[in-house]
Protein backbone atom coordinates (compact mmCIF):
# COMPACT_ATOMS: atom_id res chain seq x y z
CA UNK A 1 0.00 0.00 0.00
CA UNK A 2 1.94 3.40 -1.44
CA UNK A 3 -0.02 5.96 0.91
CA UNK A 4 1.86 8.58 -0.68
CA UNK A 5 -0.34 7.94 -3.91
CA UNK A 6 -3.67 7.65 -2.56
CA UNK A 7 -6.20 7.62 -5.89
CA UNK A 8 -9.40 6.31 -6.23
CA UNK A 9 -12.61 6.98 -4.04
CA UNK A 10 -12.14 7.43 -0.35
CA UNK A 11 -15.24 7.30 1.73
CA UNK A 12 -16.34 10.08 4.18
CA UNK A 13 -17.83 7.27 6.57
CA UNK A 14 -20.55 8.44 8.70
CA UNK A 15 -20.42 7.35 12.14
CA UNK A 16 -23.25 5.08 13.51
CA UNK A 17 -25.26 5.86 16.70
CA UNK A 18 -28.16 3.77 18.35
CA UNK A 19 -30.80 5.75 19.51
CA UNK A 20 -29.54 7.33 22.57
CA UNK A 21 -26.57 8.71 20.91
CA UNK A 22 -24.47 6.55 21.58
CA UNK A 23 -21.50 4.70 19.68
CA UNK A 24 -23.14 1.91 17.88
CA UNK A 25 -20.08 -0.53 16.91
CA UNK A 26 -21.87 -3.16 15.00
CA UNK A 27 -23.30 -0.82 13.08
CA UNK A 28 -20.01 0.70 11.98
CA UNK A 29 -18.00 -2.67 11.18
CA UNK A 30 -20.74 -3.47 9.09
CA UNK A 31 -21.05 -0.29 7.46
CA UNK A 32 -17.28 0.04 6.77
CA UNK A 33 -17.08 -3.79 5.76
CA UNK A 34 -19.75 -2.58 3.30
CA UNK A 35 -17.98 0.16 1.87
CA UNK A 36 -14.95 -2.03 1.33
CA UNK A 37 -16.28 -4.87 0.36
CA UNK A 38 -18.34 -2.61 -2.36
CA UNK A 39 -14.58 -1.50 -3.74
CA UNK A 40 -13.44 1.78 -2.56
CA UNK A 41 -10.02 2.92 -2.30
CA UNK A 42 -10.07 4.16 0.96
CA UNK A 43 -12.05 5.42 4.29
CA UNK A 44 -12.18 8.57 5.92
CA UNK A 45 -13.55 8.92 9.48
CA UNK A 46 -15.38 11.09 11.93
CA UNK A 47 -14.60 14.02 9.24
CA UNK A 48 -18.06 16.74 8.52
CA UNK A 49 -20.16 13.94 7.73
CA UNK A 50 -18.94 11.65 10.49
CA UNK A 51 -20.40 14.36 12.48
CA UNK A 52 -16.68 15.26 14.45
CA UNK A 53 -18.21 18.14 16.05
CA UNK A 54 -20.39 15.52 18.44
CA UNK A 55 -17.27 13.53 18.87
CA UNK A 56 -15.35 13.55 21.99
CA UNK A 57 -11.53 13.07 21.42
CA UNK A 58 -11.40 9.08 22.98
CA UNK A 59 -14.56 8.40 21.10
CA UNK A 60 -12.75 9.53 17.21
CA UNK A 61 -10.47 7.32 18.41
CA UNK A 62 -12.73 4.32 19.12
CA UNK A 63 -14.70 5.17 15.59
CA UNK A 64 -10.98 4.83 14.05
CA UNK A 65 -10.23 1.73 15.95
CA UNK A 66 -13.09 0.33 14.47
CA UNK A 67 -12.53 1.56 10.73
CA UNK A 68 -8.67 -0.23 11.01
CA UNK A 69 -10.05 -3.41 12.29
CA UNK A 70 -12.36 -3.61 9.86
CA UNK A 71 -10.07 -2.64 6.96
CA UNK A 72 -7.16 -4.80 7.75
CA UNK A 73 -4.93 -3.30 5.69
CA UNK A 74 -6.87 -3.86 2.79
CA UNK A 75 -7.16 -0.19 1.68
CA UNK A 76 -5.75 2.98 3.99
CA UNK A 77 -7.46 4.63 6.90
CA UNK A 78 -7.47 7.96 7.27
CA UNK A 79 -8.74 9.90 10.22
CA UNK A 80 -9.72 13.55 9.76
CA UNK A 81 -8.24 16.10 11.90
CA UNK A 82 -10.43 18.91 13.02
CA UNK A 83 -9.33 20.25 16.88
CA UNK A 84 -9.93 23.77 17.58
CA UNK A 85 -6.38 24.31 19.10
CA UNK A 86 -3.01 23.29 17.58
CA UNK A 87 -1.64 21.85 20.66
CA UNK A 88 -4.92 19.48 20.93
CA UNK A 89 -4.46 18.36 17.34
CA UNK A 90 -0.92 17.48 17.76
CA UNK A 91 -1.53 14.82 20.40
CA UNK A 92 -4.68 13.65 18.85
CA UNK A 93 -2.13 12.85 15.58
CA UNK A 94 -0.01 11.06 17.57
CA UNK A 95 -2.60 8.83 19.90
CA UNK A 96 -4.14 8.21 16.46
CA UNK A 97 -0.58 7.00 15.48
CA UNK A 98 -0.42 4.70 17.87
CA UNK A 99 -3.34 2.81 16.35
CA UNK A 100 -1.84 2.69 13.05
CA UNK A 101 -3.57 4.96 10.73
CA UNK A 102 -2.00 5.19 7.29
CA UNK A 103 -2.89 8.98 7.20
CA UNK A 104 -4.56 11.88 8.16
CA UNK A 105 -7.03 14.56 6.68
CA UNK A 106 -6.31 18.08 8.12
CA UNK A 107 -9.20 20.81 8.54
CA UNK A 108 -8.51 24.03 9.35
CA UNK A 109 -9.80 25.27 12.73
CA UNK A 110 -13.38 24.88 12.56
CA UNK A 111 -13.44 27.98 15.26
CA UNK A 112 -11.42 30.73 13.76
CA UNK A 113 -10.45 31.37 10.25
CA UNK A 114 -6.93 31.37 10.15
CA UNK A 115 -5.22 33.72 7.89
CA UNK A 116 -2.69 32.10 5.19
CA UNK A 117 0.34 32.11 7.45
CA UNK A 118 -1.54 30.79 10.61
CA UNK A 119 -3.25 27.55 8.80
CA UNK A 120 0.47 26.97 7.18
CA UNK A 121 2.12 27.10 10.60
CA UNK A 122 -0.90 24.53 11.58
CA UNK A 123 -0.26 22.67 9.10
CA UNK A 124 3.42 22.27 9.40
CA UNK A 125 2.59 21.59 13.12
CA UNK A 126 0.19 18.75 12.91
CA UNK A 127 2.68 17.31 9.89
CA UNK A 128 5.88 17.22 12.31
CA UNK A 129 4.36 15.41 14.96
CA UNK A 130 1.97 13.06 12.79
CA UNK A 131 4.72 11.60 10.35
CA UNK A 132 2.26 10.70 8.53
CA UNK A 133 0.85 11.02 4.84
CA UNK A 134 -1.71 14.00 4.92
CA UNK A 135 -4.21 15.53 3.04
CA UNK A 136 -5.02 18.91 3.41
CA UNK A 137 -8.81 20.31 3.53
CA UNK A 138 -9.36 22.90 1.64
CA UNK A 139 -12.76 24.31 1.87
CA UNK A 140 -13.15 27.91 2.07
CA UNK A 141 -17.06 27.68 1.47
CA UNK A 142 -17.81 26.07 4.79
CA UNK A 143 -14.29 27.01 7.35
CA UNK A 144 -13.14 30.52 6.01
CA UNK A 145 -9.52 29.91 5.14
CA UNK A 146 -8.77 29.11 1.44
CA UNK A 147 -4.93 27.89 0.49
CA UNK A 148 -4.40 28.80 -2.89
CA UNK A 149 -1.69 27.33 -4.98
CA UNK A 150 0.78 29.63 -4.36
CA UNK A 151 0.32 28.53 -0.65
CA UNK A 152 0.55 24.87 -1.72
CA UNK A 153 3.80 25.69 -3.32
CA UNK A 154 4.99 27.36 -0.62
CA UNK A 155 3.89 23.99 1.54
CA UNK A 156 5.56 21.82 -1.06
CA UNK A 157 8.84 21.48 1.00
CA UNK A 158 6.53 19.79 3.57
CA UNK A 159 6.96 15.80 2.98
CA UNK A 160 4.28 14.65 4.95
CA UNK A 161 1.66 16.70 2.97
CA UNK A 162 0.84 14.50 0.08
CA UNK A 163 -2.51 14.97 -0.86
CA UNK A 164 -5.18 17.91 -1.22
CA UNK A 165 -9.13 17.72 -0.73
CA UNK A 166 -9.82 20.37 -3.23
CA UNK A 167 -13.56 21.52 -1.85
CA UNK A 168 -13.33 25.26 -2.72
CA UNK A 169 -16.75 24.83 -5.60
CA UNK A 170 -14.35 26.14 -8.09
CA UNK A 171 -13.40 23.75 -10.52
CA UNK A 172 -11.16 25.79 -12.58
CA UNK A 173 -9.05 25.07 -9.00
CA UNK A 174 -7.69 21.70 -9.96
CA UNK A 175 -6.40 23.12 -13.21
CA UNK A 176 -4.83 25.97 -10.96
CA UNK A 177 -3.12 23.55 -8.54
CA UNK A 178 -2.04 21.62 -11.56
CA UNK A 179 -0.36 24.12 -12.81
CA UNK A 180 1.03 25.16 -10.05
CA UNK A 181 2.34 22.11 -8.36
CA UNK A 182 2.33 19.67 -11.30
CA UNK A 183 2.37 16.20 -9.57
CA UNK A 184 3.78 17.20 -5.96
CA UNK A 185 0.32 16.16 -4.32
CA UNK A 186 -2.70 14.08 -4.84
CA UNK A 187 -5.86 15.68 -6.32
CA UNK A 188 -9.00 14.48 -4.55
CA UNK A 189 -12.08 16.25 -5.20
CA UNK A 190 -14.20 16.94 -2.39
CA UNK A 191 -17.52 18.24 -4.24
CA UNK A 192 -19.58 15.43 -4.89
CA UNK A 193 -21.73 16.98 -7.57
CA UNK A 194 -18.33 17.74 -9.58
CA UNK A 195 -16.96 14.63 -9.55
CA UNK A 196 -17.72 14.24 -12.79
CA UNK A 197 -15.74 17.92 -13.96
CA UNK A 198 -13.01 17.04 -11.46
CA UNK A 199 -11.99 13.60 -12.93
CA UNK A 200 -11.96 14.89 -16.08
CA UNK A 201 -9.76 17.62 -15.52
CA UNK A 202 -6.96 15.44 -13.78
CA UNK A 203 -8.18 14.87 -10.55
CA UNK A 204 -6.34 11.80 -8.94
CA UNK A 205 -9.52 10.94 -7.15
CA UNK A 206 -12.78 11.57 -5.08
CA UNK A 207 -13.16 12.44 -1.39
CA UNK A 208 -16.97 11.28 -1.80
CA UNK A 209 -20.04 11.78 0.18
CA UNK A 210 -22.84 9.94 -1.25
CA UNK A 211 -20.98 6.61 -2.05
CA UNK A 212 -21.49 6.11 2.19
CA UNK A 213 -25.26 4.42 0.23
CA UNK A 214 -23.60 4.25 -3.41
CA UNK A 215 -20.55 2.72 -2.68
CA UNK A 216 -20.60 0.82 -6.52
CA UNK A 217 -21.96 3.39 -8.17
CA UNK A 218 -19.40 5.30 -6.70
CA UNK A 219 -16.52 3.39 -8.23
CA UNK A 220 -17.95 2.83 -11.50
CA UNK A 221 -18.18 6.74 -12.24
CA UNK A 222 -14.31 6.69 -11.02
CA UNK A 223 -13.25 3.43 -13.28
CA UNK A 224 -15.01 5.14 -16.16
CA UNK A 225 -13.58 8.33 -16.63
CA UNK A 226 -10.08 6.69 -15.84
CA UNK A 227 -10.86 4.46 -19.01
CA UNK A 228 -11.89 7.96 -20.43
CA UNK A 229 -15.10 6.21 -21.13
CA UNK A 230 -17.03 9.55 -20.95
CA UNK A 231 -20.17 9.15 -22.64
CA UNK A 232 -21.25 6.14 -20.39
CA UNK A 233 -19.60 8.26 -17.26
CA UNK A 234 -21.60 11.18 -18.40
CA UNK A 235 -25.01 9.01 -18.49
CA UNK A 236 -23.87 7.60 -15.09
CA UNK A 237 -23.51 11.20 -13.48
CA UNK A 238 -26.45 12.68 -14.94
CA UNK A 239 -28.41 9.61 -13.01
CA UNK A 240 -26.10 10.70 -9.85
CA UNK A 241 -26.76 13.85 -9.43
CA UNK A 242 -29.85 14.78 -7.81
CA UNK A 243 -28.44 12.83 -5.17
CA UNK A 244 -24.72 14.01 -5.14
CA UNK A 245 -26.55 17.52 -5.00
CA UNK A 246 -27.87 16.50 -1.62
CA UNK A 247 -23.97 16.21 0.34
CA UNK A 248 -23.39 20.22 -0.67
CA UNK A 249 -25.83 21.31 2.01
CA UNK A 250 -26.00 22.50 5.59
CA UNK A 251 -27.84 19.46 6.64
CA UNK A 252 -25.76 17.12 4.63
CA UNK A 253 -25.52 14.94 7.42
CA UNK A 254 -29.27 14.33 8.01
CA UNK A 255 -29.57 14.30 3.89
CA UNK A 256 -27.12 11.18 3.69
CA UNK A 257 -28.04 9.17 6.53
CA UNK A 258 -32.32 9.25 5.34
CA UNK A 259 -30.21 8.31 2.06
CA UNK A 260 -28.63 5.37 3.87
CA UNK A 261 -31.46 4.71 5.58
CA UNK A 262 -34.20 4.49 2.44
CA UNK A 263 -31.26 2.68 0.59
CA UNK A 264 -30.97 -0.27 3.30
CA UNK A 265 -27.42 0.28 4.70
CA UNK A 266 -27.94 2.42 7.49
CA UNK A 267 -30.08 4.78 9.83
CA UNK A 268 -30.80 7.97 10.74
CA UNK A 269 -29.34 8.20 13.92
CA UNK A 270 -27.77 11.78 14.63
CA UNK A 271 -26.36 13.36 17.88
CA UNK A 272 -28.75 16.48 19.12
CA UNK A 273 -28.76 19.55 18.16
CA UNK A 274 -28.68 18.03 14.91
CA UNK A 275 -32.55 15.81 14.46
CA UNK A 276 -33.96 13.25 10.91
CA UNK A 277 -35.75 15.51 8.78
CA UNK A 278 -39.39 15.87 8.86
CA UNK A 279 -42.29 17.70 6.53
CA UNK A 280 -41.90 19.08 3.14
CA UNK A 281 -37.16 18.12 3.46
CA UNK A 282 -37.91 15.06 4.00
CA UNK A 283 -40.47 14.17 1.72
CA UNK A 284 -38.27 15.78 -0.96
CA UNK A 285 -35.18 14.03 -0.43
CA UNK A 286 -37.15 10.61 0.03
CA UNK A 287 -38.65 11.69 -3.21
CA UNK A 288 -35.18 11.73 -4.67
CA UNK A 289 -33.91 8.54 -3.37
CA UNK A 290 -36.86 6.86 -4.19
CA UNK A 291 -36.91 7.90 -8.37
CA UNK A 292 -33.19 7.21 -7.83
CA UNK A 293 -33.43 3.64 -6.62
CA UNK A 294 -36.27 3.21 -9.33
CA UNK A 295 -33.94 3.71 -12.01
CA UNK A 296 -31.06 2.50 -10.33
CA UNK A 297 -28.31 0.91 -13.30
CA UNK A 298 -26.14 -1.91 -13.41
CA UNK A 299 -22.89 -1.20 -12.79
CA UNK A 300 -21.92 -4.72 -12.72
CA UNK A 301 -19.81 -3.96 -15.68
CA UNK A 302 -17.68 -1.52 -14.74
CA UNK A 303 -16.89 -2.52 -11.58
Amino acid sequence: MNNSKWRGVFSAVTTKFKANEELDHAEMAKHYAFQIDSGVHGLVTCGSLGEASTLSFDEKLEVTKIALEVADQRVPVLVNVSETRTANAVRFVRQAADLGVQGFMVMPSVLYAADAREAKDNLRTIAKAAQLPIMVYNNPVTYKVDLTPEDFQDLADCEWLVAIKESTDNIRRITDLRNAVGHRYQLFMGVDDLSFEGLAVGADGLLAGLVVAFPKETVALYNLMQAKRYDEALTLYQWFMPLLHLDVSTKLVQNLKLVEALAGVGNENVRLPRQPLVGAERERVTAIVRKALDHRPDVSAYL
